[in-house]
């Protein structure tokens, strides 16, 4: 509250109206000069053009890191509140919206560090590193990489696996249990499988890369691959590096809903707030990574530029 502010506010304070001359002298005698004609003179004015703005700005961009699980920085509201607005419209500079969100104290999400979960067997034979780091396929359905995490709640441990499509950073699979069983990783596979399927891509040649835990290293999950004609890849035991993807998508799935949104009740509370975080990841949450597109968007504008035409090969 600005002094003005002060002095519109205690004019009928409790029902009496006192004098501006007289709560002028008491803000002076405190430490608050502020001249009778100051406050007049503000009263008179007509806001100006960035006031009006402002005003006009402001719950739109707390309606937006609102809508968005809270974890919003600056430059994602500042994405987002463009992209709402009409083509014709001059768009929001990027410093607008920092001043504002520092103005109503919001701000985005800071991640933490990433407990790892990987139990490995030294005895079980291991797939070979595929990948060597380089996790910048030039297409969708080349690369996948998958992790799992563990999340606190009322009724004990859950852990949520996930499958990435390495390309656009797309979650294509997705599971959630109460214990580390190979049978929730092949849960989450087998959803990405069906994701691809329902789609009609082929999955010749792709690589599903992941750590040494002993669920990855597993008969089932290593079957469930061969079946899909998937080749497994790992990478160097206790290197996060060699899967920092997966751990940096994780990441992004504890800091903006398993840590943000707790305490979870059980299974099915996260169960549920998982579903509708990955749907909002893929389809609402823009990546810096995708050119400021979401991971769906980026897949179909790779596939619309890709796509070989009707006529494509045949001669008159």
């Amino acid at each position: 509250m600005t002094y003005i502010d002060s002095v519109a506010g205690h004019r009928d304070e409790g029902g009496l109206r006192w004098g501006v001359e007289s709560i002028c002298a008491q803000l002076t005698e405190l430490g608050a000069k502020i001249a009778p004609a100051t406050y007049y003179e503000h009263r008179g004015r007509k806001p100006t053009a960035r006031e009006v703005s402002d005003a006009d700005l402001k719950p739109k961009v707390a309606t937006i890191h609102a809508a968005n699980y809270g974890v919003y920085g600056a430059r994602k509201v500042w994405l987002t509140l463009n992209r709402e607005r009409p083509s014709d419209a001059l768009p929001i500079a990027r410093c607008t919206v920092e001043r504002l969100m520092r103005e109503m104290g919001l701000q985005g999400a800071v991640r933490g560090k990433v407990k790892r979960t990987t139990i490995s067997d030294p005895k079980t034979p291991k797939p070979l590193d595929l990948v060597d780091r380089n996790f910048r396929p030039l297409a969708p359905g080349r690369l996948w990489v998958a992790d799992f995490t563990y999340c606190s709640t009322w009724s004990g441990w859950c852990y949520t696996a996930f499958v990435i499509d390495a390309y656009a950073r797309r979650i294509l699979g997705w599971s959630v249990s109460t214990t580390m069983t190979s049978q929730f990783v092949v849960d989450a596979v087998d959803q990405a499988i069906w994701t691809r399927g329902r789609e009609g891509r082929d999955l010749t040649g792709l690589i599903a890369h992941h750590d040494h835990g002993v669920q990855y290293l597993s008969v089932a999950y290593s079957e469930k691959l061969d079946t899909a004609g998937i080749k497994p890849s790992t990478g160097a035991v206790g290197s996060s590096y060699d899967n920092a993807l997966a751990e940096s998508t994780i990441g992004l799935y504890k800091t903006e809903l398993a840590k943000k949104q707790r305490p979870w009740k059980g299974l099915d509370d996260l169960e549920i707030a998982t579903a509708e975080w990955v749907d909002w990841y893929n389809r609402r949450r823009p990546h810096e990574y995708c050119d400021d597109l979401t991971p769906v968007e980026a897949e179909a504008a790779h596939y619309a530029h890709h796509r070989t035409p009707a006529n494509a090969g045949v001669s008159n």
